[in-house]
C-alpha cells in the first residue's frame, strides 16, 4: 500500500485556489486518491515527512503542492513498471530554485541546481517521486539531512576554493540558501545524492506543470482541459521509440485493437496467450508446406506479432502491470519465434532439403547467443549510466567517439540514420516481417537462410561496436550480481581450481572454440568420426569452469554468459551429430536449454530472484558431462531426450512454484480467516 505525502513547505502555490474554488492542495490530494493512492497525508515540514515515511510499511510517494496535471499523469507515475523509485520529469524551464536533472537511458544520474549541472540538464524535477520500499530509508535520511541544513553523504559535492583559487577540499557541505525554492526540490536532490537508483518518468501528450501564482495556475488548467485524456492515454500505450516495421506497419492500427481488448475486459496475459496460438498455428502451416498454407502462415505470423505488440499496449493503457506478465511476455516472445524456426525446419526437410533442421538449429543457437549479449550489454550500459564519473577510464579514443555518435543518432528521431541504426540490428519486428515475406514469396529454406544471414551480419556489427564502447566504458557488471547464477555454473564448476589467467572470458571463449571445432570435425567426417573424441572435447569445454571463482571485472567480462551459452549449445549439437541423434531431437534439446537460460535473463531484467529449482539443473558443465557419457556409451539420443525432458519438467515446476505456489503462500490473508491459511 502506497502512502502519499504532500509537502507544503516552501511552495508559494500552497494557498492558490483552482477554477472550481477548491485549494490546489485539496484538488491534488483528491487526484492522488483517484490515481490509486490509498492514503494521502500533508506534511508541514521535512521532519514530519521523515516521521511519516519512517513508519510507512511500503512505497512512499512524495509530491509538492504546486503540481497541475492530468490525473492520468499521476496514475502513470504511481504504476510505472520501470523500477521501484521513479521521478516525474518535465521539460519546463527551471525557475525559483527548482531542481534540474540529467537523465541517461531513463536513469536520473545527477540532480541539483542549474549552475551545479553546468548546462548538462535534460529536464527538471516534476515535483513528485515514487520511492520504492528499499529506498525509503534513503528518503528519510535525505529529509532529515536537508531539514538540518546539510547535504547527506554522497550528495552533489561542492569544491571549497580559497582566496588563491586553489581547491581546499571536496565533499558534501552545507547547502547555501536552503530555504530558497520549494523544499520538495531540495529533498529530491538529496535523495539522488544518497545513491538511490531513480528512474525518470516523462510526460508525453498529457499535461503537467508546476505553478507559482494564479496566472500560472490558470494557464496550466487551460492546457489540461485542452487535451482529451483518454485519447492521449491510448496513444501513449504505443512505445515512444520502436523499430521501423513496428512503427509503420503495426502501431498505426494496433491501438484500435488495444481499445477493443480493453472494452472486452481482456488482460494482457490473455492477449499474450492468443499471440502464442497464432504463432504456433503459423509454425504448423510452415511445417505442412504448400503455397496456400505458407501464405496463410505468413498472415498468421504477422497477426501474431500485432497481438504481441497489443499485449504491451494493453498493459500500458489499463496500467495492468505485474512481474508475472513481464516474465511471461519475455518468455513467450522467444518461445513463439523458436516454434516458428521449428516449423520452418520441419517444412524445409519435408520438402526435400536435407539441411532444413540444421538451418533451424543454427538459427536458434545464433539468436539465443545474440540475445544474451543484448541483455548483458544493456546491464553494462545501465551500470555505466549510474557511475558516469568512471566512464572513460580507458582514455576515450574510438569508444568515446562511437558513444557520442550513437547518442547523436538516437537523438535524431525519424532521420534516415536513426532508422538505419534501429533496423540494421535486426530487431524482432524485422525478423518476423522477413520470415513472413520470405516464406510467402519463396519457401521455408529461403526464410531460414535469410534470418541466418541478416542475423549473423547484425551480430557482427553490434558485437564489434559494443566491444569498442565497452572497452571505453570499462564498467564491470558481473561482479555486481550473482555471477555463479548467471554463468549457470553447477556443483562441478565450484570444485575446479581457480585460473585467473587468461581470465573468465578467455577461458569461456576457449571452451567455445573447442566445442565449435568438435562440431566442425563431426560435420565434415560424418559417421566416420569416432565417439571417443567427445571426451577430448569435454576436457576442452570444462576449462571454462576454472574461471568460475575468478573476478569478473574486466571490460569485456559481460560477454561471459553469452560465450558459455555458445559453448554449451555447440557441444550439445556436436555430441548429437556424433551420436547420430535425429536433428529434430537436437533442436528440441537446444530449445529446452533456451527456456532455462531465457528464464535467467528475464529474472535479471525484472529484478527477480533465482528460479526455485535452479540448483537441480546441474549447471552447464554437469549437463555437458552427462551428454558426453551418453554419447560415448552409444546412447546419445536417449541422453538428449532424457536430459531434455528432465530440464523441461524442472522448468515447468519452477514456473509453478515461483508464480503460483509461493505468491499464494505470501498473499495477505482475507478478513475473518483467523490467521489460518490454506493452500
Amino acid at each position: 500500500m502506497t502512502l502519499a505525502i504532500m509537502l507544503a513547505a516552501g511552495a508559494p502555490a500552497a494557498g492558490l485556489r483552482t477554477g472550481t474554488g477548491e485549494s490546489l492542495t485539496d484538488r491534488l490530494a483528491a487526484q492522488w486518491r483517484q490515481a490509486g493512492v490509498a492514503q494521502v497525508r500533508v506534511a508541514a515540514d521535512l521532519d514530519e515527512l521523515a516521521d511519516l515515511a519512517d513508519r510507512a510499511g511500503g512505497p512512499v510517494l512524495v509530491s509538492g503542492v504546486d503540481l497541475v496535471a492530468h490525473t492520468a499523469v499521476l496514475r502513470h507515475l504511481l504504476t510505472s513498471p520501470v523500477g521501484p523509485t521513479v521521478a516525474l520529469v518535465l521539460t519546463d524551464p527551471p525557475t525559483d530554485g527548482r531542481t534540474v536533472l540529467r537523465e541517461e537511458r531513463g536513469q536520473v544520474v545527477e540532480a541539483g541546481r542549474p549552475e551545479q549541472l553546468a548546462g548538462a540538464a535534460t529536464g527538471i524535477f516534476g515535483g513528485a517521486v515514487r520511492v520504492g520500499r528499499e529506498d525509503v530509508p534513503a528518503l528519510v535520511a535525505a529529509a532529515r539531512a536537508v531539514a538540518a541544513g546539510r547535504l547527506p553523504a554522497g550528495a552533489v559535492a561542492v569544491e571549497l576554493v580559497d582566496s588563491a583559487g586553489l581547491v581546499d577540499s571536496v565533499g558534501p557541505v552545507a547547502r547555501p540558501d536552503t530555504t530558497a525554492g520549494p523544499v520538495v526540490d531540495q529533498l529530491f536532490a538529496a535523495l539522488t545524492g544518497q545513491g538511490a537508483l531513480v528512474l525518470a518518468h516523462r510526460v508525453r501528450l498529457l499535461v503537467a506543470h508546476r505553478v507559482d501564482d494564479a496566472a500560472g495556475l490558470a494557464g496550466a488548467e487551460a492546457a489540461v482541459a485542452a487535451v482529451d485524456e483518454d485519447r492521449a492515454e491510448l496513444r501513449l500505450s504505443v512505445k515512444e521509440k520502436d523499430d521501423f516495421f513496428t512503427t509503420y506497419f503495426v502501431s498505426t492500427w494496433s491501438p484500435y485493437v488495444t481499445k477493443v481488448c480493453a472494452r472486452l475486459g481482456l488482460s494482457p496475459t490473455a492477449v499474450t496467450m492468443v499471440s502464442v496460438v497464432f504463432a504456433a498455428a503459423a509454425a504448423g502451416l510452415f511445417a505442412a508446406g504448400g503455397r496456400p498454407l505458407l501464405v496463410a502462415g505468413a498472415v498468421l505470423l504477422y497477426l501474431g506479432f500485432v497481438l504481441d505488440c497489443v499485449d504491451g499496449q494493453l498493459a500500458r493503457y489499463t496500467r495492468n502491470f505485474s512481474a508475472w506478465g513481464g516474465w511471461l511476455d519475455t518468455m513467450a516472445d522467444r518461445a513463439k519465434e523458436y516454434l516458428v524456426y521449428a516449423g520452418l525446419g520441419w517444412g524445409a526437410t519435408a520438402a526435400g532439403f536435407r539441411y532444413g533442421w540444421a538451418l533451424a538449429i543454427a538459427a536458434i543457437t545464433m539468436q539465443t547467443v545474440r540475445h544474451m549479449t543484448d541483455a548483458w550489454y544493456g546491464v553494462l550500459h545501465d551500470e555505466a549510466a549510474r557511475r558516469p564519473k568512471n566512464v572513460g577510464a580507458g582514455g576515450g579514443g574510438i569508444g568515446d567517439r562511437l558513444n557520442a555518435a550513437s547518442t547523436r543518432v538516437q537523438a535524431d528521431t525519424g532521420s534516415v540514420s536513426y532508422w538505419l541504426k534501429r533496423t540494421v540490428v535486426f530487431p524482432i519486428g524485422e525478423r518476423w516481417a522477413l520470415i513472413a515475406l520470405a516464406v510467402a514469396l519463396f519457401d521455408q529454406r529461403v526464410a531460414l537462410v535469410a534470418v541466418l544471414t541478416w542475423g549473423v551480419l547484425a551480430f557482427a556489427y553490434t558485437g564489434a561496436l559494443r566491444t569498442l564502447r565497452a572497452r571505453w566504458m570499462w564498467v564491470p557488471v558481473l561482479d555486481t550480481v550473482d555471477a555463479t547464477l548467471h554463468r549457470d555454473d553447477g556443483p562441478l564448476a565450484a570444485r575446479f581450481p581457480v585460473a585467473r589467467r587468461p581470465g573468465p572470458l578467455g577461458l569461456a571463449v576457449l571452451a567455445m572454440v573447442v566445442a565449435a571445432t568438435l562440431l566442425t570435425l563431426a560435420l565434415v567426417y560424418g559417421d566416420g568420426w569416432p565417439r571417443w573424441t567427445v571426451a577430448l572435447g569435454l576436457v576442452g569445454l570444462l576449462v571454462a569452469a576454472a574461471g568460475a571463482g575468478a573476478a569478473h571485472n574486466g571490460p569485456l567480462d559481460w560477454l561471459v554468459p553469452a560465450a558459455l551459452r555458445a559453448a554449451e549449445y555447440l557441444f550439445a549439437i556436436a555430441v548429437g551429430v556424433i551420436g547420430g541423434a535425429p536433428a529434430w531431437l537436437i533442436f528440441g534439446y537446444v530449445f529446452v536449454l533456451t527456456l532455462h537460460h531465457y528464464d535467467l535473463v528475464a529474472r535479471l531484467e525484472k529484478r527477480q530472484p533465482a528460479p526455485p529449482l535452479h540448483a537441480a539443473t546441474l549447471g552447464w558443465e554437469g549437463r555437458s558431462v552427462l551428454l558426453a557419457l551418453a554419447t560415448i556409451a552409444g546412447i546419445a539420443s536417449i541422453g538428449l531426450a532424457t536430459l531434455g525432458i528432465y530440464l523441461l519438467a524442472l522448468f515447468v515446476a519452477s514456473v509453478v512454484l515461483a508464480w503460483v505456489v509461493r505468491p499464494a503462500r505470501t498473499a495477505p490473508l482475507p478478513a475473518g480467516t483467523g490467521g489460518q491459511a490454506t493452500l
